[in-house]
């Protein structure tokens, strides 16, 4: 069910998470609405990766809850995230590096396809259906993403840059309505920096998708985001539009170790 125009695509509500002795999130709250980019920005150990990993149900929080929709992520099982209308690329990267570009990004969509083993095995009529469905809208990710001239050529056999935008055409495959990336910027120069975030304001416009991201290169973050979240040592510390939070002094404090 869509949210409501009053009702936030996606809610923290007091997310608090445990290792342990060790407070990894501390009642973390905030909200992204439906349509936005939104940044989630703070030292090494802040506790973004853990936040991620709760979104993905790959990890459990202790208290509070998250609503994606309005619907409880806690009401579903990791293996259904994908198809309940959440995306994700990660900092590391996880392509099938002797296969191509074409083939990676369409394992990307088989989470949404009704095929198993056996009739996949026998070719059944629907399978050759889904497949031939699976290509064009691979291919129109990969029109999306500028990599239309690469798109049969080995993974391992491209730049770094160009395996990113590779990971995250997969990520659309799956058609969703939040996409979560982890690090997108990591490991990208200067120039491949400002591709990806005119990439990404071209992917929310045309796809009308919102954005959720983890980043450590600011300039990305403060350029391309309408809303950014700031954590530290677990805390929220800061929740605005990127001018709000880039002069806050909880943040300043937490960069640079010193308050201006």
């Amino acid at each position: 069910m869509p949210p409501s125009p009053t009702q936030a695509l996606l809610e923290v509500s007091d997310v608090t998470v445990r290792f342990g002795g060790i407070t990894a999130l501390d009642r973390v709250s905030f909200r992204v609405q439906a349509g936005t980019i939104a940044g989630l920005i703070g030292p090494n150990g802040a506790g973004k990766t853990t936040l991620f990993n709760c979104l993905s149900r790959l990890y459990q929080f202790s208290e509070g809850r998250i609503l994606f929709e309005g619907e409880p992520l806690t009401d579903f099982a990791a293996h259904r995230i994908a198809a309940l209308g959440i995306g994700r690329t990660f900092q590391n990267l996880a392509l099938f590096r002797t296969m191509s570009v074409q083939d990676n990004v369409m394992i990307g969509g088989h989470c949404q396809t009704r095929s198993g083993f056996l009739s996949s095995a026998l070719r059944m009529p629907w399978v050759r259906t889904e497949e031939r469905g699976l290509g064009d809208r691979a291919s129109d990710a990969i029109s999306l993403l500028d990599l239309q001239d690469v798109a049969q050529r080995p993974v391992a056999d491209l730049p770094f840059g160009t395996q990113k935008r590779v990971e995250l055409a997969r990520a659309l495959m799956s058609r969703p309505k939040l996409l979560l990336l982890d690090e997108p910027a990591g490991g990208l120069n200067h120039e491949e920096v400002d591709v990806l975030r005119q990439l990404l304001r071209r992917i929310q416009s045309e796809l009308k998708l919102t954005i959720l991201l983890v980043e450590h290169h600011m300039n990305l973050v403060m350029r391309v985001s309408d809303q950014v979240v700031a954590l530290d040592f677990g805390r929220k510390i800061a929740d605005g539009t990127p001018a709000e939070v880039q002069g806050n002094p909880e943040v300043i404090r937490a960069y640079l170790g010193v308050e201006q």
